[in-house]
């Protein structure tokens, strides 16, 4: 079975990095897209970043561009966030999202099939 598995969470204080990471496996068929959500408890789950894995053209929502990068290594069916100069705002759970389905980088929920556990990020200040 499809699974996706995060990891790199953390605290952290206002203005530092942390690198998460995500790696699928069980996939009977390469993915085309994986992406980075986050949500905050009685909030609605937030696109953070994509990545169309075919032609590696990505996509930010507009409150973590500059400081946000995700990447992926294909070999390792893996992708990351690179997140630099965090802000209390970026507290949330993370999670790891995959499309076999979708062509492009998209940051709707609804587009992705397969998700992880969540990895938890606290930004204090």
């Amino acid at each position: 079975q499809v699974q996706l598995v995060e990891s790199g969470g953390g605290s952290v204080q206002v203005g530092g990095s942390l690198t998460l990471s995500c790696t699928l496996s069980g996939n009977p068929y390469p993915s085309n897209s994986m992406a980075w959500f986050r949500q905050v408890p009685g909030q609605q789950r937030e696109g953070v970043a994509s990545i169309y894995q075919r032609t590696g053209s990505t996509s930010y929502a507009a409150s973590v561009k500059g400081r946000f990068t995700i990447s992926q290594d294909n070999d390792k069916n893996s992708i990351y966030l690179q997140m630099n100069d965090l802000k209390p705002e970026d507290t949330a759970m993370y999670y790891c999202a995959a499309s076999m389905i979708i062509q492009g980088a998209s940051l709707v929920p609804r587009a992705y099939s397969f998700w992880g556990q969540g990895t938890q990020v606290i930004v204090s200040s």
